[in-house]
């Protein structure tokens, strides 16, 4: 950190400039506090000469409006956005981003501290950053945000400050007519092809990127510095240095050819499959790290907010600098001579100096140096040598590297998360030479600098990493200018040159960005596939898992399977529009109940084999919905309206009106032998007749039936007297054994009975279980103050439990003890969350409008959470359906609205 200078800004909105946190190609970022709520946070700057650009105002607002789309696991959104107040002079005024302050440390500054990262420290950071990159790629689109330092490392796992190439970019200029420049450290092989970049490309950095962390050292180091991009196109790797386990999939990520590499899913969960955040639970930075991590955090909250029009600021050992720029442990300037003459800025990015930096083994041929003279700031490294190119006046230069200190802080992986270290669309603080390549400004011209070197490599690099491509945008936008062998990267006049976008300016409008959602903390496992429902037709009205096999989709216009492997389409069929969950029909068919009849589908086509209408087998009947099902049976209600004559009158009297009156039954279906078993009468429901059942247990000899209280008809409810009750029927004949009330659970109370013949309901705040025969108490336990019980889940020697105060937890059923209970830190009450155990019944899932929570079932312990990106257009509509989860095997597909996940579950 070092003092604020004369030109800077001193108020954000609502924060107070501290220092300066450290200064990058594109912005500053300052240390900021609002002075109202104590909040710090972390204000990153455009730089001036950029902001006036109007292609990178545009750009700047674009990233930090891709940082709210992904807000949730690794990603915090920014606290707020505006334009800075109390800039001295008349020069423009810069955008800014502001975001919570979470103490961690830049990848580079971390394998200077400790040197190459332990096996389990570049799984946590491997899997976290595949994580958001797979909700990334979901959209189709790719992320182009990685470096070094836009990857940072904090207690509780790893953080993504940069949401595209303006947040990772090693240099940025502005140049005449509006145009911009921007140059990225990492490119890939079809980068220096000049051909489109995908998700794939993501992939190839994500793998130079965990090579580094493991190793030091970037895996093309042989050769002259000149042929860096020849090898990035065409060598092998150097992975010797790379653990054993985790070298293979390393360099599937480097593959040449993107079609080769893995998806983010893969990767992530290859590398974890309880996910980042379960990996890095109980703590997973080595000590020196974990140490430079706290010891930054008690450096940043020493300081103070100065005195109003004091323009001293406190250096960063909290003692005011001398000389306008922060001390170093007493010392009076931050800046002094390194190997060769070179600067090296002490105080960026920086809270300690103690002990000797740890060797490092890259050598200067990983990259392509920029020529004497060049003006632009010095991208962020891999790893510095001696042979680092001079910066351009007014921009940081490499700092040195500190050393531990201080005693890591404790956590809990599942606490609130603190947002990002840096806000979106920053750059990450630079470190060294430019790694490999560093694709050059041109500077004049003949695109070369004043120091002479010929020609440097300038490539076409796109832009915009908007989530979903404007359908009415030009697929494949490409400007090209001339410069040494390939063309750069320009912006100018309003217009943007991109490569592999597809997306024209449009995709960086100047429209405000819509609020970010309130984000709670956790990562699921990477999902192994992800499945969008097609927007041309309405989303989805149910969900059914088929023999392991199939995702059963249907929808008003028509059903869908999706294959249970691989989370492609197989079959859409216009037959089964409007019907309820499907079931399997013995081992070769599929079930559908539609709104008029019975349907039996091929799986492999979803051709239909055989179909019963309703009218033809049932009498006319209008069947309801289904109330269960056990295995070839299912269980549903249905009824129809019969003419009452009146009774002949008496003699002189008229005769009376006839009355239709509408008549239920309850009915057995078997699906395999399309026969029915059964029907008996019951009462009908509230108008047009059909009540709505519920099976809430089966039993060997009987089931027993809840009716939903909103087909009870007022007559019913009145003599209830607000009581619920439970009908028991034959298994085989359908007789109605009794009706019976249960304590002073309402009509309303959630439900479930066990084969054994317990009945556990919600009653008041409470649960409490009865014997289903006796109605006789057996246990109760207590629910939390002013909540009460949804549905519970049965299973072993356990009572899963839900409640409407976003509690989840387990008691034993034979005596109601309390064995865990856990809230999934949603912050509103609303629903119960419905709970899903998966086919093991190891895990827990809870599901609500907010997020998916999974735990362990026996111990209650939060294994991870997810949230989807919810709408990737800045015009699309904001998703609020609510999650829906079903379980199959060891996967878990978690629903909302048009959107499914496969996730691994124990």
């Amino acid at each position: 950190m070092e003092a604020l200078r004369q030109d800077d800004p001193r108020r954000f909105g609502r924060f107070t400039a501290l220092a300066r946190f450290d200064e990058q190609a594109s912005a500053v970022r300052y240390v900021a506090r609002d002075t109202a709520s104590g909040e710090t946070a972390l204000v990153t700057a455009a730089r001036p000469e950029l902001a006036a650009v109007p292609v990178f105002s545009r750009r700047f607002r674009a990233e930090a409006r891709t940082a709210e789309r992904l807000a949730g696991g690794w990603v915090s959104p920014p606290l707020e956005t505006g334009k800075a107040a109390g800039t001295p002079g008349d020069g423009p005024e810069p955008l800014w981003t502001a975001a919570g302050y979470v103490p961690a440390l830049p990848l580079d500054e971390a394998v200077g501290i400790a040197g190459p990262l332990p096996e389990r420290v570049v799984r946590v950071l491997g899997a976290g950053i595949a994580e958001t990159l797979s909700r990334v790629h979901a959209t189709g689109a790719a992320l182009q945000g990685l470096a070094p330092g836009t990857v940072l490392l904090a207690a509780d796992g790893p953080r993504l400050t940069a949401f595209g190439p303006l947040g990772a970019a090693a240099s940025a200029e502005a140049g005449p007519e509006d145009r911009l420049s921007v140059q990225l450290g990492y490119l890939t092989p079809e980068q220096i092809a000049g051909e489109e970049v995908s998700a794939a490309s993501d992939l190839f950095v994500l793998g130079l990127l965990l090579a580094y962390a493991a190793t030091g050292a970037t895996p093309f180091t042989e050769g002259p510095a000149e042929g860096a991009s020849r090898r990035i196109a065409e060598d092998e790797p150097e992975l010797d240095g790379v653990p054993q386990e985790l070298r293979e999939l390393i360099a599937s990520c480097l593959a040449k050819d993107p079609a080769e590499r893995p998806s983010a899913g893969t990767v992530a969960a290859e590398l974890a499959l309880e996910g980042a955040a379960g990996l890095a639970r109980g703590g997973w930075l080595p000590e020196p790290l974990a140490a430079a991590v706290a010891d930054q955090e008690a450096r940043v909250r020493a300081l103070e907010v100065p005195a109003a029009g004091g323009a001293e600021t406190p250096g960063t050992d909290g003692v005011p600098s001398t000389d306008g720029t922060p001390g170093t442990d007493g010392a009076p300037g931050a800046e002094t001579a390194g190997p060769g003459g070179i600067e090296e800025d002490r105080g960026t990015t920086r809270f300690l100096n103690t002990g000797p930096r740890p060797p490092r083994n890259d050598t200067p041929t990983t990259q392509l140096a920029l020529p004497q003279g060049v003006a632009a700031p010095p991208p962020p490294a891999l790893a510095p040598t001696a042979q680092q190119a001079p910066a351009a006046p007014g921009t940081p230069a490499a700092h040195s590297a500190p050393a531990p200190g201080g005693a890591p802080q404790p956590g809990h992986p599942y606490a609130a998360p603190a947002a990002p270290y840096a806000a979106p669309g920053s750059v990450p603080p630079h470190s060294g030479p430019a790694p490999y390549p560093a694709a050059a400004l041109p500077t004049g011209a003949g695109g070369t600098g004043a120091g002479g070197g010929g020609p440097m490599v300038s490539l076409p690099l796109p832009l915009a990493p908007a989530p979903a491509p404007d359908p009415g945008a030009s697929r494949r936008t490409l400007l090209t200018i001339a410069a040494a062998a390939v063309g750069g990267l320009v912006v100018g006049g309003g217009a943007m040159a991109a490569l592999g976008s597809g997306e024209t300016a449009a995709a960086t409008d100047d429209k405000p960005a819509p609020k970010p959602r309130r984000t709670l903390p956790g990562q699921a496992p990477e999902p192994r596939w992800t499945y969008t429902h097609p927007a041309s037709e309405a989303p989805p009205l149910t969900a059914a898992v088929w023999q392991d096999e199939l995702l059963v989709l249907t929808g008003e216009s028509q059903a869908a399977a999706v294959d249970l492997r691989t989370g492609k389409r197989r079959w859409q069929r216009a037959d089964a529009a409007k019907g309820q969950a499907a079931l399997a029909a013995g081992t070769d068919l599929v079930f559908v109940a539609s709104p008029t009849e019975f349907l039996w589908l091929a799986p492999k086509d979803g051709k239909v084999v055989d179909r019963v209408r309703y009218t033809e087998a049932f009498d006319d009947l209008a069947v309801g919905p289904l109330a269960g099902s056990s295995g070839p049976v299912i269980w549903f209600t249905a009824s129809h309206t019969v003419t009452v004559k009146a009774p002949k009158p008496k003699k002189g009297k008229k005769k009376g009106k006839d009355k239709q009156v509408p008549e239920a039954f309850f009915l057995a279906y078997d699906i395999v032998r399309r026969k029915e078993l059964w029907r008996t009468p019951v009462p009908a429901g509230r108008a047009p007749g059909t009540p709505s059942y519920r099976v809430a247990a089966e039993r060997s000899a009987d089931i027993l039936v809840r009716q939903r209280s909103a087909s009870l008809t007022p007559a019913e409810v009145r003599a209830a007297k607000r009581k619920g009750s439970v009908r028991s029927f034959d298994q085989k004949t359908g007789k109605l054994l009794w009706t019976k009330q249960y304590g002073a659970a309402t009509p309303e109370a959630a439900t479930a009975g066990d084969e054994d013949g317990t009945l556990y309901a919600a009653v008041g705040t409470d649960l409490e279980a009865f014997e289903a025969d006796t109605a006789k108490p057996l246990w109760r336990v207590e629910g939390t103050e002013g909540s009460v019980y949804g549905t519970p889940l049965i299973a072993g020697p356990l009572v899963h439990t839900t409640e409407s105060s976003q509690s989840v937890g387990a008691v034993e059923r034979e005596s109601g003890r309390l064995v865990w209970r856990r809230s999934t830190e949603v912050p509103a009450p609303g629903n119960a969350p419905s709970i899903t155990l998966s086919s093991s019944e190891k895990t827990l899932i809870a599901a609500d409008a907010v997020q998916v929570t999974a735990f362990a079932a026996d111990s209650g312990e939060r294994l991870w959470k997810f949230q989807d990106i919810g709408a990737a257009e800045p015009k699309g509509a904001t998703v609020s359906a609510p999650y829906r989860v079903l379980t199959v095997g060891k996967t878990a597909i978690v629903q909302r609205e048009r959107s499914f996940y496969a996730f691994p579950v124990a």
